[in-house]
């Protein structure tokens, strides 16, 4: 499931202030990146029955490499996804429980508020 309204996709950021503004609202960088890309996460595990739901936030360096104090990084579409063991992540054709998108759509909202107010700051220095 793609989150295509939550006004993320498409803004450039510097990757140090991706990384603290992510890690603010719980999307963590973890193992999934190269020097090109990068996805923050966020995982859901159900206890009860087991699924376990990741919210990412993908993203691509479009100046300098990734984990250079001076890149920046586009931020493509936040999409949620249901683990298979031992296949991976399935996107699409999966229902997703309502508490989940609910938190996603919090925490993308949240994110993109902390980056719109840094950008603010930034434009009034």
């Amino acid at each position: 499931m793609k989150f295509t309204d939550t006004g993320l996709e498409g803004m450039i950021v510097p990757f140090a202030v991706l990384e603290a503004m992510a890690k603010r609202v719980g999307l963590i960088r973890g193992g999934h990146w190269d020097y090109e890309r990068v996805t923050y996460d966020f995982k859901f595990e159900n206890t009860k029955n087991g699924h376990i739901h990741y919210l990412r936030l993908p993203g691509v360096a479009v100046e300098g490499e990734i984990e250079q104090s001076d890149a920046k990084v586009k931020l493509l579409a936040p999409c949620l996804g249901r683990y298979y063991y031992p296949h991976g992540v399935e996107y699409e054709n999966e229902e997703f429980p309502e508490r989940v998108v609910n938190t996603c759509k919090e925490r993308l909202s949240k994110l993109k508020a902390l980056l719109e107010d840094l950008k603010e700051t930034s434009a009034a220095d």
